[in-house]
């Protein structure tokens, strides 16, 4: 009889011990899932149903500090909350990556940096909306009105200018997103005549239009800055407006 109970407790025993670690391996199989499902969809969803792609995974060598991910803008105010890379449309991603190699072909040790790239329309609003104190014929020339669309919406744009070998901006004259008409490239002989701009301020200017332009990237009159891929009507026929910053 006292054998029977003993291998009655010690069944009853191996029992309780069993359930808990059935059930801590399950909430680690659970937390493991949940992990998957949170990182997973982020790149994948950019690649597959927007066209887009990490400009980083295929030119590591670009430099990327989104200025709008940070407070280091016209706005002072973080403008992105879960976009944390620049993302392009593919196929501009790669000419942008064949502009980093003729920059260092031309200047060693020197690398594009990029400011901005994507940016949903619901970020282009907030930007718009923030400068209505600036007339219509004004804003227009800063920012892209969200009803007609930027660019960037699409992928297809870039903000960016060029780091010497010490990973420092080269000096363009004008900061980015600076609203002044000094910044504008359609002045330049304007202001490199009153000595305002100078011949290095010109001479860096033209090494980074040069660069975007090997690849067909076009540079707009009133900002140094700023690449376009295309124009509005072919990434409208060709690519998808990203609407939101929410997915990324």
């Amino acid at each position: 009889m006292k054998c029977l109970q003993a291998g009655i407790l010690i069944f009853l025993l191996s029992q309780c011990t069993a359930v808990p670690t059935s059930k801590k391996q399950h909430e680690k199989a659970e937390k493991e899932l949940q992990k998957e499902e949170v990182i997973l969809p982020k790149s994948n969803a950019l690649i597959t149903e927007n066209g887009l792609i990490a400009l980083n995974d295929i030119a590591p060598t670009i430099l990327v500090d989104l200025k709008y991910s940070s407070t280091d803008n016209f706005m002072h105010k973080q403008l992105y909350h879960s976009i944390e890379k620049a993302y392009l449309v593919k196929e501009v991603a790669e000419r942008l990556a064949k502009c980093q190699e003729l920059l260092m072909q031309l200047k060693p040790g020197y690398h594009l940096l990029v400011y901005d790239a994507m940016r949903p329309v619901s970020v282009q609003k907030e930007m718009w909306e923030s400068l209505d104190s600036i007339p219509f014929e004004q804003r227009i020339k800063f920012v892209s009105n969200p009803k007609n669309g930027s660019l960037h919406n699409y992928g297809a744009a870039v903000d960016l200018t060029i780091a010497n070998d010490r990973g420092e901006p080269l000096d363009m004259g004008a900061g980015f997103d600076d609203i002044r008409l000094i910044a504008y490239p359609e002045n330049e002989a304007h202001f490199l005549q009153t000595g305002e701009l100078t011949e290095q301020h010109i001479e860096n200017r033209r090494l980074l239009r040069k660069v975007m332009q090997s690849q067909g990237f076009r540079n707009i009159p009133t900002e140094w800055w700023h690449f376009n891929a295309c124009s509005r009507n072919e990434a409208k026929k060709k690519y998808k407006r990203n609407e939101r910053e929410e997915g990324f």
